[in-house]
């Protein structure tokens, strides 16, 4: 079972805010400042307006009423913890995907609570009563169909495939549903005639695999086919942590670059730390105009959850990079390769261990974070001294 939150933030601020209810509202960056918008109420989806769509082209599609929010993750994550809290107590195996999704099996529990139908009926109406939020449920043999199934009748929805139903139910679908299918792989299959899913399940394999490649074409020849991974792992866990900013204007000044970064160290710390994790890759991506990206990586020898370290082994690679005096037109950071994933690594014979950071640092994290979970992001910060020329 896939379930899925309904436009989770913008629902959670009309919960909230009784008299925003049936008013387009849009959470994200704030109206002419450049940014996009994280998610929207359905009222605004009816303008046109989606998620990862920028803010300036949302607020001319948008009536004047529109409500715009800045998101409060804090407050989304202690909703999130709720529904989580719900779905434990239906099944033992549940595998949280994101703030607003989650996997759920199923298996066995007919005899508990009834056919897959009764437990969807029952999941939505437990998370409707804690949290007085509306959730879709996708029920299938598998996480592909389960997912696609709680995306069929959106929003409030709820879509059992059985597996004798999967073909049926994948053939008229569009293309870009299955997993791989993207900017480079869709144009190839159009050339050939293909549109829907059933017509690329209709296609030989060893055709697929000549011009998509071999681990690509055996991919979408499964996928086709409803073949997909059916394991609910709790213990599966998000890549990376991230954070970046889109700035209003393009900006040259390298002490901008250097606050922005530290924000956002600090930003990923926090929820690193809140989640339990410490990570050992620290990654900096860097736009320019018009959408020309670089993603540049540091291992460290220690993982971490340190806003300090983080900032540093970021900016650090920012200093080392031609990029000065280059308009940026995005900066930001994330932390991945979470502690254990190096398990039974030999160190090498000189290599001395990492100096473990101070306590006094680790109270300060843990003082910070106090203050921001009572009081809210943005009340306190870390003081850090600048590297850059004012």
């Amino acid at each position: 079972m896939h379930v899925d939150l309904d436009a989770f933030y913008a629902a959670v601020e009309q919960r909230d805010r009784p008299e925003w209810r049936g008013l387009p509202l849009v959470v994200g960056a704030e109206p002419g400042k450049r940014g996009v918008v994280a998610t929207c109420s359905y009222e605004a989806r009816a303008f046109g307006v989606h998620s990862a769509m920028p803010m300036a082209e949302a607020v001319r599609r948008l009536p004047p009423e529109t409500v715009y929010v800045r998101p409060a993750m804090e407050h989304y994550m202690r909703v999130s913890r709720q529904i989580l809290t719900v779905l434990d107590g239906i099944s033992p195996v549940v595998e949280k995907v994101s703030i607003d999704e989650a996997f759920v099996d199923i298996s066995g529990l007919e005899r508990l609570m009834g056919p897959p139908e009764v437990i969807g009926r029952t999941v939505k109406a437990r998370i409707r009563e804690a949290v007085g939020l509306r959730a879709s449920v996708g029920i299938g043999p598998n996480r592909l169909i389960a997912k696609l199934a709680s995306d069929a009748q959106k929003p409030d929805g709820l879509t059992v495939v059985a597996a004798d139903q999967v073909g049926s139910f994948l053939d008229p679908m569009p293309l870009g549903v299955l997993r791989g299918v993207g900017a480079k792989t869709a144009p190839k299959l159009a050339r050939l005639g293909l549109q829907t899913v059933g017509d690329v399940r209709r296609l030989p394999l060893e055709e697929l695999r000549r011009h998509l490649g071999a681990r690509a074409g055996t991919q979408v020849h499964l996928q086709a086919r409803g073949i997909a991974d059916d394991h609910v792992d709790p213990r599966r866990t998000r890549k990376s942590i991230s954070k970046e900013t889109t700035f209003a204007a393009d900006v040259t000044h390298g002490w901008v670059l250097e606050d922005s970064l530290r924000w956002a160290a600090q930003e990923v710390g926090y929820w690193a730390r809140h989640e339990g994790r410490k990570g050992r890759v620290v990654t900096l991506k860097i736009r320019f105009r018009p959408f020309e990206t670089h993603t540049r990586s540091q291992t460290l020898k220690a993982p971490t959850a340190s806003d300090v370290e983080i900032f540093d082994a970021a900016w650090t690679l920012f200093r080392f990079e031609p990029w000065a005096g280059r308009p940026v037109r995005l900066i930001g950071l994330g932390i991945s390769g979470w502690d254990g994933a190096d398990a039974g690594r030999q160190l090498d014979l000189f290599e001395t261990a990492a100096p473990e950071p101070p306590r006094e640092r680790e109270r300060l994290d843990t003082t910070l974070d106090a203050i921001r979970d009572k009081f809210g992001a943005g009340r306190i910060q870390r003081g850090l001294p600048r590297r850059s020329p004012s």
